[in-house]
């Protein structure tokens, strides 16, 4: 890993890395079997029909001199012909009746077809090079990443020491209070980039890991990338920590690995898509499943640091559980786990309603955001004569939503200039339930 502003920090990173993962030379340095490397390229030019060198090495991801070798092998099983030079064009390579068969064979056992495969072995070792937990996160860092949010200063400070612990973090309280957004920008405290493999190998699985809804690029495909000019194996992509988030959504199903009888894929859990990054379980107690047995999930990647996946018949494979892990709910803690689980959780903070000075913070910055302007008197309207008057706490999401229902109804009316009493008044009885009719 590297921090992309810092070029000083760059080339002992780089360096590392190359060490750990060079561009292999020889099928024997990929870390992969000859038969692995020989059904993945048959299924290549099954796919892509006739396929030159240079396509075979952007279809792969491995370099010439290793495909040479594997090329050698099928020339040799009378799978694949060499087609003469067309147009100018290089030498390609084609399927033979027997090298189609064996292809048609190749997706029967597995239906994979990308990048070859990094070795699961080399992987741990990246992963742990790679860890999460190796930044040091201080009050200066915690500042620059929420600046411009409106914050106490002391949770602020909790939310900063529990990351630096390495430990899950539990964060609770009503709706509303900030919770989501407020672990979901934790990811700004990580500027450093990483290498994340398309596929790791386990035995004759292969592991889908590279989600581009989660793995932000940080070189252009099919260029001479960053990779091929640093000698770093071609089949890690550059990329920035991911950030993984799920709610209610969420199925046991996908924290292991999953297997698509279909496409005969195997696909990665959430978890390991999001190593030497961060998993946000947010919505905590509102999954399918009961909160318990989805907590019993966490207890040895929490306390061991490794996870163990299945992959099925009775295969399994243990890996590094390197992640910032978050739980996020407005339920109360202590009805969804036991205080035995509790304990594992490090650090418990807690969100709570808002002071007026903050909220007032909230509203100025939404004014401005909205290009409104800052009026203190709607606001000294909005606090007496709405949440004073009926009790409401003061909360984060609140100033966004009430001013953006304002101009709905301003823009419906036709009406222009600043914001009135009035279109504050219909906003607050819009977007709170009316209880009334129940009297």
């Amino acid at each position: 890993m590297y921090a992309v502003s810092d070029s000083d920090a760059y080339p002992s990173e780089r360096e590392t890395v190359q060490r750990l993962a060079p561009q292999p030379r020889t099928i024997a340095e990929t870390g992969l079997s000859d038969q692995l490397l020989v059904d993945l390229l048959c299924k290549h030019l099954h796919e892509g029909g006739a396929l030159d060198m240079a396509r075979l090495v952007d279809r792969l991801a491995l370099p010439g001199t290793v495909l040479e070798e594997v090329l050698g092998l099928l020339r040799k099983d009378g799978r694949i012909e060499v087609l003469g030079q067309h147009n100018g064009q290089a030498l390609r390579y084609s399927l033979t009746e027997r090298g189609r068969n064996a292809a048609r064979d190749a997706l029967d056992r597995g239906g994979y077809i990308g990048a070859a495969p990094f070795p699961v072995s080399t992987y741990r070792s990246l992963v742990k090079l790679q860890t999460v937990h190796h930044a040091r996160i201080d009050a200066e860092k915690m500042r620059a990443a929420y600046s411009g949010v409106v914050l106490a200063g002391e949770l602020l400070d909790q939310l900063g020491v529990a990351v630096n612990s390495g430990r899950a973090i539990m964060i609770y309280g009503p709706a509303g209070t900030g919770k989501t957004y407020i672990s979901g920008r934790l990811i700004r405290l990580f500027s450093e980039a990483i290498w994340v493999p398309h596929a790791i190998a386990v035995n004759d699985a292969v592991v889908e890991i590279y989600d581009p809804q989660i793995h932000q690029r940080l070189d252009e495909p099919g260029q001479n990338n960053l990779l091929l000019n640093e000698g770093i194996d071609r089949r890690l992509l550059c990329c920035m920590r991911p950030l993984v988030a799920c709610g209610g959504e969420l199925s046991m199903e996908q924290l292991d690995v999953r297997y698509d009888p279909l496409s005969r894929r195997f696909l990665a859990p959430l978890q390991l898509k999001a190593s030497n990054g961060l998993f946000i379980i947010d919505d905590l107690g509102r999954q399918r499943m009961p909160p318990a047995e989805l907590f019993n999930r966490w207890i040895v990647p929490m306390e061991e640091k490794r996870d163990f996946l299945n992959l099925g018949g009775g295969r399994q494979c243990v890996l590094p559980f390197d992640l910032i892990l978050v739980f996020s709910t407005n339920l109360n803690p202590l009805e969804l786990a036991d205080e035995a689980f509790l304990r594992r959780i490090g650090y418990k903070l807690r969100f709570s309603y808002l002071k007026h000075s903050e909220y007032q913070g909230i509203w100025r910055q939404e004014s401005e955001r909205l290009g409104i302007g800052f009026d203190p008197q709607l606001l000294r309207y909005v606090l007496r004569e709405l949440y004073e008057a009926e009790g409401m706490p003061l909360v984060p999401c609140h100033p966004r939503d009430l001013l953006g229902m304002a101009l709905d109804r301003q823009r419906y009316v036709g009406a222009s200039g600043p914001l009135t009493p009035t279109d504050l008044h219909w906003a607050w009885q819009n977007y709170f339930v009316q209880l009334d009719y129940l009297e």
